[in-house]
């Protein structure tokens, strides 16, 4: 079997040897097992999957969270000549009917998905008649709780894996603790054996720590980028506005630099990610979401402004530095205020107890199948998207609910036929329901549109028949559909359950989130300050011993770090008091969670406060730079005197 191995490896893929670690996951894959590979970011963790899929009958499944990441490997592969595919929200009907009847076909012998992908019960249905060889996992570590990036449509996985039958799997993350590991591979069956990690340690990177304050970063990391001239270049920030600003200072002083984060268009996005690809642009300030998947590998030096998230973040983040080998600046620059920011964020998506059990009753209340209209469960209970989709998750795993897939409300077409033409090709009755469609819709100058279940209730016919005309139109290209409005459908499994059980139950997992997040910024800060080797404590937490020191870190290079700076600024001042009252007097009444107004005194965005407004005041980031608890205690205390002061 190795002899045909490597024959693939190089017939297909034009490689002459394996990077460490390949070859004993495609072995073990092949030999029936799965597996978990923790390689180092730009190790090559896609071809453990991609090798084994052309020496298997099936289809290998590759779960992926980045629909770029999805569209660069699916390219790469097709170019190869290898019959491989994506599933993501750019298709077209199609585009996609053209995928599934290869796959049904057997020709297809890749398929790239989101992981919410299988919480579509058509898709479910359709993937459930395949023969499935691999279901390949990247960026694994999402699956666990531990993990340091969390994602409630991951947790999922093994369920789905489970009802789809599937035997094989294949885990892939760059960032997994010993605990993440253990946690993925009891989930996935995957022994001991086949658990195979190749170190973290980098040589070529030299990793440095500086503490600063505030205001002396914008200084700092200019005269970085001057004296070292090591381009390209990726600055990492938390805000989005800090990626605006540190870009035009750079650009001020003469540097190409241009910023990237998610508030730009994901046109714009592409364009500026190419620029940096093309070394048209020499600095990309961005925010976590540049970097994953980015294949380039002459990345001079990675510089933190803001502080990471975690061990974690920071290792995957710095990692996209030096793939070439060549020697890459990493540095650090640390400031109390930094963990602050970040810590506030995770307090501002835990949601109040009496919110939790809000959406728990509601959605138990349902009869047996529902519809979940998260926008409008979002504001009512003033809880954000993502923390309410892992609350229902919370629900589907506890098999209290059962998701059953998305509907869409609103359709959209434009004809590329003759109307008229195209519904007289029709027998009289089929006409008489066309015409009651067509004439319901709201005509637009391009675009008409239906609200699907208003529609089926006014021409007295049932949305399933609505929804199959309209795909067949588009099968037959007479018109081009766009579908908005995503509904999750739901049902109810076990109603009968007292609420405050699950409430305080949840309550506690949300808990649980915050105490990680602030062990995590506990973990960053010790590593800016303790003495020692950087690289030794960072192999150390991922479960590796390094014999020796790296070298070329602060401490190997006997540049001490000192404290922290900046922690003064989060002391609690007796104006802060009046700033609280203020907020209390002004919008109490609206406001009475206390979450809700610490939300808003600390500029953290909420559902009440962006339709409210008040995102918008005077009021709104207030007391931005103070700790979230230590600002939550004092809303609370206040609340307290103010009621007392006045009991009328």
């Amino acid at each position: 079997m190795k002899s045909k191995i490597v024959s693939v490896l190089k017939a297909t893929f034009g490689l002459e040897t394996f990077r460490p670690g390949q070859l004993e996951v495609i072995e073990a894959l092949l030999a029936g097992r799965s597996s978990l590979a923790v390689f180092p970011t730009g190790g090559g963790k896609s071809l453990c999957y991609q090798l084994p899929a052309l020496l298997q009958p099936g289809l290998t499944l590759v779960v992926s969270p980045l629909i770029a990441l999805m569209k660069d490997q699916v390219d790469a592969l097709q170019a190869l000549g290898i019959e491989a595919a994506r599933i993501d929200s750019t298709l077209d009907g199609s585009e996609f009917r053209q995928i599934l009847e290869k796959m049904r076909r057997n020709r297809l012998k890749l398929l790239y998905i989101a992981p919410e992908r299988l919480g579509n019960e058509k898709f479910i249905q359709t993937i459930s008649r395949i023969d499935i060889s691999l279901l390949a996992i990247d960026e694994a570590h999402c699956i666990s709780e531990w993990g340091h990036n969390f994602r409630p449509d991951y947790l999922k996985l093994a369920y789905h894996a489970k009802y789809l039958g599937i035997k094989k799997f294949l885990a892939l993350t760059a960032t997994a603790t010993p605990k993440v590991s253990e946690n993925i591979c009891d989930l996935f069956g995957i022994e001991k054996r086949d658990h195979i990690q190749t170190g973290f340690y980098r040589p070529n990177l030299s990793l440095h720590v500086t503490p600063c304050e505030i205001n002396e970063k914008d200084q700092f990391l200019l005269e970085r980028i001057r004296e070292k001239s090591q381009l390209p270049t990726i600055v990492y920030v938390t805000l989005q506005k800090t990626s605006e600003h540190v870009a035009q200072m750079l650009s001020n002083e003469g540097i190409n630099a241009r910023a990237y984060h998610a508030g730009m268009n994901s046109d714009l996005r592409a364009e500026i990610q190419e620029s940096f690809m093309k070394d048209e642009t020499t600095v990309i300030v961005a925010t976590i979401a540049f970097g994953m998947g980015i294949d380039k590998d002459s990345v001079r030096a990675i510089y933190h402004y803001n502080i990471p998230k975690s061990l974690e973040n920071y290792v995957q983040e710095i990692g996209r530095a030096g793939r070439d080998g060549l020697p890459s600046h990493c540095e650090l620059f640390v400031n109390a205020e930094d963990c602050t920011t970040l810590l506030n964020f995770t307090y501002g998506d835990t949601p109040a107890a009496h919110a939790i059990k809000g959406v728990i009753d509601e959605v138990l209340s349902q009869e047996n199948e529902f519809k979940l209209n998260a926008y409008k469960v979002s504001r009512k209970y003033d809880i954000r998207p993502l923390v309410l989709n892992t609350l229902m998750t919370y629900l589907e795993l506890d098999r209290k609910i059962e998701h059953i897939g998305a509907v869409f409300e609103t359709y959209q077409w434009k004809w590329n036929s003759d109307e008229e033409g195209v519904i007289a090709s029709f027998d009289e009755n089929r006409q008489l329901f066309l015409r009651k469609l067509f004439s319901a819709a709201k005509r637009g100058r391009v675009w008409d549109k239906i609200e699907c279940e208003e529609v089926a209730e006014q021409i007295n016919e049932p949305r399933e028949r609505i929804v199959k005309a309209l795909g067949y139109f588009e099968e037959k290209g007479w018109i081009e559909l766009k579908l908005t409005g995503v509904r999750q459908r739901y049902r109810v499994l076990n109603p009968a359950l007292d609420s405050s059980e699950l409430m305080e139950r949840y309550v506690s997992r949300f808990e649980n989130r915050e105490k990680l997040d602030e062990i995590r910024m506990a973990q960053i800060i010790n590593l800016a300050e303790k003495s020692g080797c950087i690289v030794c404590s960072l192999l150390h937490y991922f479960g590796e011993e390094f014999p020796g020191r790296c070298g070329h870190c602060n401490d190997c290079t006997g540049r001490e770090t000192g404290p922290i700076p900046g922690t003064k600024n989060l002391l609690w001042k007796p104006h802060h008091d009046a700033i609280v009252d203020d907020g209390i007097s002004k919008h109490g009444p609206l406001l009475q969670d206390s979450r809700a107004l610490t939300r808003l005194l600390c500029g953290l965005t909420s559902p009440l406060l962006t339709n409210t407004k008040l995102s918008k005041s005077s009021e709104f980031g207030s007391l931005t730079n103070l700790p979230f608890k230590q600002v939550l205690a004092k809303v609370e205390e206040r609340k307290d005197m103010i009621l007392n002061t006045n009991p009328g």
